[in-house]
């Protein structure tokens, strides 16, 4: 058994693991750098895969109490044309495969209260500046203080101190692309996902807490890109210039925004290392995720869990483990997300039309087989898995 761990990051990966350590009997800490856990981001998709951990944790009916909405559908569209091109009926994945689309404030809320109830240490002000690997491993924060424990866990994400640590040659590259992030009131999108692509971009809106709001993301490819992170504000009136081409309901979304956040999306690539003496990474530390598949959450639920399994059978020797029963898995995981962002993204000309018809066919003829091509994310079960 793991008698104390420190967590160097608050966020869904890191509060998720401390919860579901400290209820092991261990001694946990939470370093988080920021000065408080307030409400920040926006909307996130909790998919049948992410949700069973939360479930395993007894946290999904905390999550719906919080107006997490059950997903119905993911919704393809032309970025001008009215219709759908395909749709994903998610209501056909089985009574235990839900979905939810649920404010990540509201995530991290229900995590952070099942952390303190399983007597996680939640320190904030704390920005770690340094690890050192060893027995114990050693965390040094801004403030000069030095803290120790059997295993330090980072949860840091993309700039973790723990993968420069580990992996010191990790560069990251421009990907082409920006995304936006706002959220609006809800006109009345249903709960559903929708996709609208057009040339070179596309939008993504689904509704949140309770279906009050909507949240939209727009993304669009560029040729350059300075700085990274999901927190620079952007001016509407350019991102409404940006999409100015889109119709319908999208562009009813765009004229509804105020305040915008735009980041540059980054590729880092999986780390090489997730390990060393008495330290381990998960969540976007180890394999940073790029957002069209909507499973950069979910990947960090399934990470917390496998880790604490393999902890639980085998001590600190389970983390080699945890690493090569992950690669199994995040590396398919990553490589459809990137091939969805080229499936929207298609220009004008005979790909994208034989394209469209060839989803509009299969989705009206064969709606079950369309779902099932994803039974491989959705319906895997990590707490089930061996």
């Amino acid at each position: 058994m793991i008698r104390n761990v420190i967590v160097v990051g608050g966020g869904i990966a890191g509060l998720a693991c401390a919860a579901v350590l400290g209820r092991t009997g261990a001694s946990v800490t939470v370093l988080e750098r920021a000065h408080d856990l307030s409400e920040v981001g926006a909307g996130l998709q909790v998919s049948p895969n992410g949700l069973a951990v939360l479930r395993a944790m007894g946290l999904e009916t905390a999550l719906q109490q919080r107006g997490a909405v059950q997903a119905q559908a993911v919704s393809l569209r032309d970025y001008q044309q009215s219709g759908e091109v395909a749709r994903l009926d998610l209501t056909r994945l089985g009574v235990d495969q839900r979905y939810y689309f649920v404010h990540r404030a509201d995530v991290l809320a229900v995590l952070l209260d099942a952390a303190r109830r399983a007597g996680v240490e939640i320190v904030t002000n704390a920005q770690v500046t340094a690890l050192s690997q060893g027995d114990p491993a050693q965390v040094r924060t801004a403030d000069g203080t030095v803290r120790r424990a059997e295993l330090v866990v980072c949860a840091d994400g993309v700039h973790s101190v723990g993968r420069q640590t580990l992996n010191p040659s990790s560069e990251p590259f421009f990907t082409g692309q920006v995304a936006w992030r706002a959220l609006v009131p809800n006109p009345g999108v249903p709960p559903e996902a929708r996709v609208y692509m057009g040339p070179g971009r596309h939008i993504v809106s689904y509704p949140l807490r309770g279906g009050t709001l909507v949240n939209l993301v727009a993304v669009e490819e560029r040729d350059a890109w300075a700085a990274e992170g999901w927190d620079h504000r952007g001016d509407a009136d350019i991102l409404r210039q940006t999409f100015a081409d889109f119709t319908g309901p999208a562009a009813d979304l765009l004229n509804a925004v105020d305040d915008v956040s735009v980041w540059g999306l980054f590729r880092h690539p999986i780390a090489p290392k997730w390990y060393g003496d008495g330290i381990v990474l998960i969540g976007d530390a180890a394999h940073p995720t790029l957002p069209f598949l909507a499973q950069g959450a979910n990947m960090a639920l399934e990470d917390v869990w496998v880790l604490s399994q393999s902890l639980k059978n085998n001590g600190l020797q389970g983390i080699s483990e945890y690493q090569s029963c992950r690669m199994r898995r995040v590396p398919r995981v990553l490589k459809a997300a990137d091939g969805n962002a080229k499936n929207y993204h298609l220009r004008h000309g005979v790909k994208r039309r034989v394209a469209h018809a060839g989803l509009k066919i299969l989705s009206r003829a064969a709606p079950k087989l369309m779902l099932g091509k994803f039974d491989w994310l959705y319906k895997f079960d990590v707490t089930k898995a061996r």
